[in-house]
């Protein structure tokens, strides 16, 4: 099975939970050896993917704070790494299509054909407010998507390119250097609008942490949606492992956990994220509350052998990669290395 994790580009994460570290954002060589070191620890674990965020603004309570630029860390990893594959998070309305078929090309021929794209439409609406960009409602958010990758991957598969579209057009594009290698599109989300811009575009799909019966149904959902489409999905499931001797042991650290929850900042969360649709929604799993993307939800919680069992159900359901939080030794000594043959 494949295995993601997050780049380490966010310094203050949420602090539902309290006792949570705080991080201080360093600059210059502690900067550059703080994330470089993470980075290339996690490419000897023998992790497969990198998944490079982009958070533009966070309060660094109820979601993260703001993150280092995706674009520069990507290129950062990308010149001191030689075996993991980096996926770079990009926001349309941010960016131009254009112009990110220009950088990616060129990070095609630097990594050898390790780069792709995570398409994200957005939910942070605060965040377009400050940088002057327009939210536009949930449904077309994901229509501007669709024309922002369909015109990346015209540019990136033809050798002059004109498109006019309702929020990017380009005349008589020719992408020089040309890419080497296919683009692969990563996507979450997993309303309606979003499985239809997955199904049309988009390679793989990120889902947020969930137990099996709810990943299920959206496997099933979004497997509809590609069919129709005439393609087939690679399901990438987010989770944040909690690995111990015992079940017990497991299960009294997620209840300490529980007890330490904020439901006042859980409450501002549900508030900050009401541009999402069918995301962070499900009120009556009360493991979804102790990290940003429900990954404690996905209960890869207890023994080595039990959380093996539980990644045997998901992968019986179709999900192909585990994008992981890998803050957990246990789980990082005794797990991660038979995940990576399986």
């Amino acid at each position: 099975m494949l295995t993601c994790t997050w780049a380490p580009t966010t310094f203050q994460g949420t602090q539902v939970v309290a006792g949570r570290p705080v991080g201080v954002i360093p600059s210059g060589s502690q900067l550059a050896d703080t994330t470089l070191g993470y980075v290339q620890r996690v490419e000897n674990l023998g992790i497969s993917h990198l998944l490079i965020a982009q958070r533009w603004w966070g309060t660094g309570e109820e979601i993260e704070a703001s993150s280092l630029d995706c674009l520069a860390m990507t290129a950062f990893f990308a010149a001191h790494t030689s075996r993991l594959n980096l996926i770079t998070a990009i926001h349309p309305g941010f960016f131009h299509p254009t112009a990110i078929a220009k950088w990616g090309a060129t990070m095609d021929r630097l990594t050898e054909g390790r780069w792709a794209i995570n398409l994200t439409s957005g939910w942070n609406l605060q965040e377009f407010d400050m940088y002057g960009v327009d939210p536009l409602d949930h449904d077309l958010r994901y229509l501007r998507a669709a024309e922002f990758v369909a015109l990346l991957r015209k540019a990136w598969n033809e050798p002059e390119v004109s498109f006019r579209g309702a929020y990017y057009h380009a005349d008589g594009l020719r992408l020089e250097p040309r890419p080497e290698h296919p683009l692969t599109v990563y996507q979450g989300g997993q309303s309606d609008a979003a499985l239809q811009l997955a199904a049309q575009h988009s390679d793989w799909m990120f889902l947020n942490g969930g137990a099996p019966e709810k990943i299920g149904g959206i496997v099933e959902r979004a497997r509809g949606a590609y069919a129709a489409a005439g393609r087939t999905p690679g399901f990438a499931l987010y989770a944040a492992p909690l690995c111990r001797a015992t079940d017990a042991e497991a299960w009294a650290a997620i209840d300490e956990m529980l007890q330490q929850v904020n439901p006042e900042l859980v409450a501002k969360r549900r508030e900050r994220v009401s541009g999402a649709q069918g995301m962070w929604a499900d009120d009556e799993d009360p493991l979804s509350s102790l990290d940003t993307n429900e990954g404690y939800a996905s209960r890869l919680i207890g023994s080595p052998a039990t959380i093996l069992e539980k990644i045997a159900e998901f992968q019986a359901l179709g999900v192909d990669m585990l994008h992981l939080d890998l803050r957990d030794s246990a789980f990082v000594k005794e797990v991660l290395p038979q995940i990576q043959i399986l």
